[in-house]
């Protein structure tokens, strides 16, 4: 009797337990079922796999074929198969999928596994379970929240999408799919891109080391990130060698040896250090509104963060990086001289207290605490309160380059500032007072009004009633009451009392004419002023007007975009054929470069030879604002403009002597970029073209600067006294010979 119970008890327990199991299959094929039926959402179908259209980062090139910038909503850039090592493939199959070609999609012991132990039992350490397939449907489709059973729900779908993906994909368009859409951490999506971001190198050119380091960050991305936590990540890849050689991937003794081997990043991130932040933010506007045009005329729409577009610039990165580097040199050194100057007239105690009287509030936060700030030296982390943050960009120098080709207006180099991450305000577009650069415009003026070279102009000092009594003086406060200057004289040495008086000769209606066809700002007044260059002008514009003096008198409008490209290869943009607009005429573009040379030969830019000693054939000029708050220096050959301005975000910041001159503070960074161009004999040999100017446009040099009035002049010229003429004279076939 006992044995009977006993067996009848037995028999009931394994019922329960029967029924138990089955009512869990039961209710596990009821909610598989469900799931494929759409009851948690509907599932992509086979059509929908097969036509599967990945995100793709647009990247910027600059002429010389490099990345200089990204355009993402995910940082993606597709590669194809033929650019997948074969270790690369071993590498991943082997860490995460050793059955990947053998098996179907998915994985029935490791999903009993899941199901057991983290569904049932709420183990954290259930383990995995997803293969590749599922992992790569994940990747493309993402995991959606479904409440406490957001587990099970996502895990069924990745599994019915990934029996789906595989009878749709062969197994090598499966790892392309997958090595296409996987996230390497930093925002980085695809291994073309993470290649290129720890390595700076395309994936077809990993090493077999590399491609396990990037494997080893699937599993974690920051965890193993190898710049981040280097020794996670040295110890990740090694244990993805290991697995490689344990598969018959990879021999034992080759797995040995690059073990030993350290991990060697060459981290490039151009989101954090772009090599030309301003241009490329610059060439998006330009490439949407291209893109928007295109939409206009063919009804195709296209989405640059999206679509894998090939944006190829006129961007010459060795002009840019000798840009940049010059603007870092010479500023690191101006701004510690102008800190002296500061220190000397206790100008940041004075700010101090104008911030407190305005009360802004920003005095009371006094609290020093780690600030991240651009400096000289780099970003740094620095100790300060709110009011030293500001105080450290406010009384910082700035710079704006920017180098075009005049024949076609193409941009070379474009720096709009420090560094664009933490000041990304453009400068190469922002108006300031244009000053003495602006001087080359009235004298070319003069010239197609009729006036030559050798017409004597006033350099006395005088009050003007008719414009409240202003009272011009020269940079020097110089004054030669009882003589004229010659015409040629007075722009070589930017004079401004003969350039006021030549002002008045040529008439205002003139300039405006020239300042118009030049698209210059509207001038408002009638003040003569304008004449000495209290126009405010960007350098984007007076690079572009100096362009015309370059080119013959014909000015093209710079362009940025050389070609625009789908993913496909299809051309959907080429730059257009030039359309040059005339200004002046080639003689009086021809007049004005002789007299820029001399500018530079041995007048205010005399500094290029003597102290930088560029020797190849140039014209320029310099320009300084009024209380030395904007400092310029423009130059040219035919084949290249260079123009550069110099000063802090404010005019109220500013040197307060020579040192904030045009020819101390601007033309220097120029002298550096020209130097950078002589020793390379491949930029030289492109950008140092020499000037085709006839013989007779240097005949102005044979007029002496000076000419006596009054009454010395009246006998010197009765008697005809003869003699030498003292006029520095350049040899102008002399000075051909060296270019």
């Amino acid at each position: 009797m006992k044995l009977f119970i006993k067996h009848t008890r037995l028999i009931t327990v394994l019922l329960i337990v029967a029924a138990f199991i089955s009512s869990v299959i039961l209710i596990s094929a009821v909610f598989f079922i469900s799931v494929y039926l759409g009851a948690f959402g509907s599932l992509p179908g086979k059509d929908e796999l097969s036509a599967i259209s990945q995100e793709e980062a647009s990247l910027v090139f600059s002429s010389d074929g490099m990345v200089i910038g990204e355009f993402f909503a995910r940082n993606r850039t597709n590669i194809h198969p033929e650019d997948i090592p074969v270790h690369l493939k071993h590498a991943l199959t082997a860490t995460e999928d050793k059955r990947f070609f053998t098996r179907s999609g998915y994985d029935i012991r490791s999903l009993v596994r899941v199901f057991l132990n983290s569904i049932l039992l709420g183990k954290k350490s259930g383990g995995g379970g997803s293969t590749l397939s599922q992992q790569l449907v994940k990747n493309l489709y993402g995991r959606h929240d479904y409440g406490f059973m957001s587990l099970p729900v996502n895990k069924i779908r990745e599994l019915i999408l990934a029996a789906r993906i595989e009878q749709v994909y062969s197994k090598e368009e499966l790892l392309l799919l997958y090595l296409n859409t996987v996230p390497f951490g930093e925002d980085v999506y695809g291994v073309e891109s993470a290649a290129r971001r720890y390595f700076n190198k395309h994936t077809r050119d990993l090493t077999i080391q590399e491609s396990a380091v990037l494997v080893g960050l699937l599993k974690a991305n920051t965890h193993f990130n190898p710049r981040l936590n280097p020794e996670n990540s040295l110890s990740r890849r090694n244990l993805v060698l290991t697995l490689m050689a344990r598969e018959h991937y990879l021999p034992a003794r080759a797995c040995d040896s690059l073990r030993k081997l350290p991990v060697e990043l060459n981290y490039e991130n151009i989101a954090l250090t772009p090599p030309a932040g301003y241009f490329v933010y610059q060439v998006k506007k330009k490439a949407s509104a291209l893109l928007d045009s295109i939409k206009a005329k063919t009804g195709k729409a296209y989405n640059l963060e999206k679509e894998g577009l090939k944006i190829y610039t006129t961007l010459d990165m060795s002009l840019q990086e000798l840009a940049v580097k010059s603007v870092r040199e010479h500023l690191a050194v101006m701004q510690k001289l102008l800190d002296k100057e500061f220190d000397v007239y206790k100008s940041k105690k004075r700010w101090y207290l104008k911030q407190q009287n305005n009360s802004t509030g920003l005095e009371r936060e006094s609290r020093t605490r780690e600030i991240g700030v651009f400096d000289w030296d780099g970003f740094q982390v620095k100790k300060m309160n709110t009011l030293d943050s500001i105080w450290h960009y406010y009384k910082m120098l700035n710079a704006a380059v920017l180098l075009i080709n005049p024949g076609n207006g193409e941009v070379l180099a474009w720096t709009g500032g420090n560094d664009f991450s933490t000041l990304p305000f453009d400068l190469v577009l922002a108006h300031r007072q244009i000053a003495s650069a602006f001087k080359p415009v009235v004298y070319a003026t003069a010239l197609e009004s009729g006036i030559t070279p050798c017409v004597y102009l006033s350099n006395q000092r005088k009050k003007y009633p008719g414009y409240e009594d202003w009272e011009p003086e020269n940079y020097d406060h110089s004054s030669t009451p009882d003589s004229t200057v010659a015409f040629w004289y007075a722009l070589v040495n930017s004079l401004n009392l003969p350039t006021v008086d030549l002002y008045f000769k040529e008439g205002r209606g003139n300039l405006l004419k020239t300042c118009q066809k030049l698209k210059f700002p509207v001038i408002a007044g009638d003040a003569p002023s304008v004449a000495l260059g209290t126009l405010d002008l960007s350098l984007y514009e007076i690079v572009r007007a100096y362009a015309s003096f370059a080119d013959g008198g014909l000015m093209n409008e710079p362009v940025m975009i050389d070609k625009i490209v789908d993913a496909r290869g299809n051309i959907l943009y080429s730059k257009e054929p030039l359309r040059p607009k005339a200004v002046f005429t080639p003689e009086t573009s021809q007049v004005i470069t002789a007299m820029l040379q001399a500018v530079i030969n041995q007048g205010t830019g005399m500094r290029i030879r003597s102290e930088f000693g560029i020797k190849a054939p140039l014209a320029g000029k310099t320009g300084t604002a009024q209380n030395y708050s904007d400092a310029w220096f423009i130059a040219y050959t035919p084949c290249l403009v260079l123009g550069t301005w110099v000063g802090a975000r404010t005019a109220d910041v500013h040197f307060f002597g020579s040192n904030g001159s045009g020819a101390s503070l601007a033309l220097p960074v120029v002298g550096k970029i020209l130097g950078g161009i002589e020793k390379d004999p491949l930029l030289r040999k492109k950008y140092f073209t020499p000037f085709n100017i006839p013989g007779e446009a240097y005949s102005f040099l044979q007029c002496q600067p000076y000419r006596q009035t009054g009454v010395k002049g009246f006998f010197n010229r009765l008697f005809k006294r003869t003699r030498k003429n003292t006029a520095p004279v350049m040899d102008h076939n002399k000075a051909k010979k060296s270019r």
